[in-house]
């Protein structure tokens, strides 16, 4: 099944797979930190927020929401649907994305850079979702 990015069915999907994957289970089981990803349009289409928990390498929680409001979150991660399309498609480390400012963050930035694998591995998962940019 393939889920257009983004959606609810997306965001589901990456937190289905980061519950499977051991690595980021192992690399994440110190971390506490719920995130909002805002999808900015690149043209045209409207923003979209997704909303990602994650609890000590597990997902317990995700869902489409309607603003970056919409839920409590400890991290807001924002940038154009372009770079969020380079992420998930391995082109852009989202740790080298944060410190160059194409993904702006919200949050404690020293936090997430004590944690650089754990990012990686979400990275890894996003890249396992069958996905549809629309294109």
């Amino acid at each position: 099944m393939t889920a257009v990015f983004p959606s609810n069915e997306w965001i589901k999907e990456l937190s289905r797979r980061l519950n499977a994957s051991a690595a980021y289970e192992k690399s994440a089981k110190d971390w506490e930190g719920d995130f909002i990803f805002v999808i900015e349009p690149d043209d045209g289409q409207e923003a979209a927020y997704l909303f990602l928990g994650l609890y000590h390498g597990k997902s317990p929680d995700a869902a489409m929401v309607i603003s970056e409001d919409e839920r409590e979150a400890e991290f807001v991660l924002r940038a154009p649907f372009g770079v969020w399309r380079q992420v998930i498609e391995g082109k852009l480390d989202p740790i080298q994305g944060m410190m160059t400012r194409k993904l702006k963050v919200e949050g404690n930035m020293m936090k997430i850079m004590r944690y650089p694998k754990a990012a990686q591995e979400i990275v890894t998962c996003c890249a396992l979702v069958p996905t549809d940019f629309g294109d």
